[in-house]
């Protein structure tokens, strides 16, 4: 019998040495592995993929290897967008010293809210995607942010090479047209049912309990609502990212760059810094939403935050709702028997 290789359980050596128990590598993962969404393992998913990107990925392109593949491509792309926002930051900051000392001092001030805004950008835009998936997670039991270990067979760089095997990082229903249904079933040798977590999904769903395929009820219904909470997330991240950089630029973060320091080994300073941080940012939200000026200009604030919002809000709505609720027809409704039904 010819079994597949993620089924496989034992490490894989193509080296001429293959006795030797020392060539062999330790994997973190045997087979593809379905992870839990905490912020420890999206943490520690998120280091080693920037870790990878910065020195394995890059390495491997250089040199031409013929195990390099389109998820390192796009996993490579961290590197620029973080040296890209850490040159956009610096780009006022250092050419201040420059100027004249008052003129310094406002580029110094707009320098540190462009640093500020680079930041806010980028967390608003990363958080707000949790706004939808949240909810959508806790109404349906769909987790579309779900990550699971891909176990990757390399082929040998080297006629001696024995660490050929890689770990990629991914997510369930990355692919809409080919989940990952298979990492959804329960582990049976461990007591789980097999269908536990799709018929978990279909109550939630309102389709009914003690479905006898849980699985193929739900999965069109799933299908439709990654595709919706995707479009409502792609939508509401930029508009809480445009937020995030109109509330870095509210007169009232002087107060906070006053007081900054990054020296955290002195904790009485930096414990000053995060405590107006705090207040700052409570009172530059303030700032945002009551606006400045006359006219559209003192209500920007208010629709830049209402627009984010709302985006969230219907995204939610827009993702719960289908067209492909069960049926509220019975039989009865159907067939009635007082008439005459022939089959040929």
């Amino acid at each position: 019998m010819i079994l597949p290789v993620s089924n496989l359980k034992n490490s894989i050596n193509f080296s001429a040495n293959s006795g030797n128990e020392e060539n062999k590598k330790s994997l973190d993962y045997d087979h593809d592995t379905l992870l839990h969404n905490d912020i420890v393992t999206r943490t520690r998913i998120g280091i080693d993929k920037l870790t990878n990107a910065a020195t394995l990925y890059p390495a491997k392109g250089l040199k031409g290897s013929k195990n390099a593949n389109f998820y390192e491509f796009l996993t490579m792309g961290m590197v620029p967008y973080l040296t890209g926002s850490a040159m956009l930051m610096a780009v006022f900051n250092a050419a201040d010293k420059f100027y004249q000392p008052f003129a310094r001092t406002k580029a110094s001030e707009l320098g540190k809210k462009m640093a500020l805004g680079v930041v806010f950008y980028g967390l608003a835009k990363s958080i707000s995607k949790s706004l939808i998936s949240t909810p959508v997670h806790m109404m349906t039991g769909i987790d579309i942010e779900r990550p699971y270990a891909k176990v990757i067979y390399e082929l040998p760089d080297d006629v001696n090479d024995t660490d050929i095997t890689s770990i990629e990082y991914h997510k369930v229903f990355e692919s809409v047209e080919f989940p990952r249904w298979d990492l959804l079933y329960g582990d049976e040798a461990k007591g789980e049912k097999r269908n536990y977590r799709y018929d978990r999904i279909a109550k939630k769903l309102g389709m009914g309990h003690d479905l006898n395929d849980s699985d193929q009820e739900v999965k069109s219904r799933i299908k439709e609502i990654i595709i919706k909470a995707s479009l409502a997330k792609n939508i509401s991240s930029y508009l809480w990212a445009a937020t995030g950089v109109a509330l870095a630029f509210q007169k009232t973060w002087n107060n906070f760059f006053n007081v900054m320091t990054f020296k955290f080994w002195k904790p009485k300073e930096f414990g000053k810094t995060l405590q107006s941080f705090g207040k700052n940012f409570v009172k530059s939200a303030k700032a945002l939403y009551k606006g400045e000026g006359e006219g559209l200009q003192k209500h920007a604030g208010k629709m830049l935050i209402g627009a984010a919002l709302l985006s969230s809000v219907l995204g939610i709505i827009n993702t719960m709702s289908s067209s492909k609720k069960p049926s509220k027809v019975d039989a009865a409704d159907v067939i009635k028997k007082d008439d005459r039904y022939v089959v040929n």
